[in-house]
Formats: C-alpha cells, structure tokens, sequence
C-alpha cells in the first residue's frame, strides 16, 4: 500500500461526498447499527472503494458511512479487516492511514470481546487503557511511512487520557456502567484455549479480542488521538464451562446495541 495508492482512495471518497469528517469510527462485531443513525448520510461499500479489502467476518456489513451525529461529522466503519482473514496487517490498518490522509484527527475503536475479569458480564462495556500485542506481528514492519510519522514512535500513551476522561463522564450521566481495563489482541481466528486465558489474567488484561492493536498501533503512529471501547460479549474460554460460539458474540452486541449508541452518542457529544 503505498501513498499513491491512500491518494487516490482519498481522492475517490471525496469526490463522493461533500462531508468533511473529523472523527472516524471502527465498529466492531454486532456493533454497526450506530453508523445508521447518521444523518446526511454517504454510503459507500468497500468493494467499490480503491483499495479497500473486502470485509468477510460475520456481524460486518463492509461499508463506509459518512455522516453527521449531531454537530459532529463522522466516518464510520461498518466493519473491519481482520488478520485472520488473510489479509496483511497493512491491508488491516489501511483504512486508517485513509482516514488520517482525509484530515480526521480522531478515533473511536470498538470491538466485541472476550472478558478475562470475573467481574465482567456479557453485555458490558469496558474502556481500553491500554493493549497487549499478542498477535506476534506489528503492522508498522517494513520501510516506516514518514509521511505520517516517526521509525521508533513512542507508546506509552497509544489511547487518550482525555478521551477516556470523556467516556467515563458520559458514562455516568447516561447511567452506564463503563468498566476499564487492558486489551490483548489475539490473532484468531480459533478462541483462545484456557491456559492461554490464564496467563492473560495472570499479565493484567481485562479482555481478549482479534482486532483493534494493530488499529491502534498505526493511528498512534499518525498522533491520532485514540479512544478504545470493548464490548464484552462472553467470557472468555475455561471461565464457564461451555463452548464459545461466533453466533453468541454476535447476539450479545445486537442486544447491547441501544446502549452502545447512546453510549458513542453521548461521548461525541462531548468532544
């Protein structure tokens, strides 16, 4: 993926549309009904977008859609890429190279995901602090993009302060319980066997997942301002004794869905 190439997928999104975002959002499994809402809206299916890859994970409809929420102009994911689709991590992070090539300086990542906490539920929502990369790949390998940052950037600070500050306060006037915690990303697309959950919890994580790193990784690099939201849609393997299945993930985060919207809603409101 070279510049040539984010330019001109730049260049056939703004020719459809005349929005000018400044937020961009990646909704994860179950969690796409937000981007609906919008209004004013520019739909634009990956398959026609220069570049793009096709998005094959279940609970994805694999569309751009670019809109206003309130006062705010966002452009959102309606699904995402995945490495364990077969596609590189440069095809997983492209969009986000798009969205800072576009001017967007901000970005909500959400996910559904598997809690490691016992004192997680399905259903809640958890507030991304920072990440494990467990996926033994980082998408920044290969010749750095000085376009849009640094060879060796800094990641100590991958997800906002004050964004999460945002999240939390929006939170707590909607009345939604928003707990907080660290992400570890897994490669999939098989879960994560029980010894494997067991040493997530013995290193601190909250909740497992098989997307947002690499996300967020590339977005730190182009000093975007990042915020993380999980949604917790079971409990990860060996915690109960019962099979995991996609069907149940899926299920859980159209339920959430309602509260999940107020909850984004509530943010960008803030911002």
């Amino acid at each position: 993926m070279t510049l040539a190439d984010i330019n001109e997928t730049v260049s056939f999104i703004r020719s459809n549309t005349n929005h000018h975002p400044e937020i961009g959002l990646v909704l994860g499994s179950g969690l796409g009904a937000l981007a609906d809402t919008l209004s004013e809206p520019t739909f634009l299916t990956y398959g026609e977008i220069p570049h793009f890859a096709a998005s094959t994970a279940p609970g994805h409809k694999g569309r751009l859609v670019i809109g206003k929420l309130g006062d705010k102009t966002l452009l959102c994911m309606q699904g995402r890429f995945h490495y364990y689709e077969g596609y590189s991590m440069k095809q997983v992070t492209y969009p986000i190279r798009v969205m800072k090539a576009l001017g967007i300086k901000t970005l909500i990542l959400t996910n559904a995901s598997g809690g490691l906490d016992l004192g997680f539920a399905p259903g809640d929502f958890m507030l991304i602090t920072d990440h494990i990369n467990y996926m033994g790949v980082n998408p920044l390998i290969g010749p750095n993009e000085d376009e849009f940052g640094v060879r060796f950037p800094d990641m100590s600070r991958v997800y906002s302060r004050e964004l999460g500050e945002i999240a939390k306060a929006a939170a707590k006037d909607l009345g939604i319980t928003l707990r907080q915690g660290v992400y570890v990303g897994f490669t999939g697309p098989s879960y994560e066997t029980p010894a494997e959950i067991k040493m997530f919890q013995i290193l601190g994580a909250g909740a497992v997942g098989m997307s947002t790193v690499p996300e967020a990784i590339v977005a730190s690099h182009c000093r975007m301002e990042v915020l993380g939201i999980s949604c917790i849609s079971n409990l990860a393997s060996g915690i109960l004794d019962v099979p995991l299945t996609g069907e149940e993930v899926i299920e859980v985060c159209d339920r959430a869905g309602d509260e999940f919207t107020r909850l984004i809603t509530g943010v960008i409101s803030r911002m």
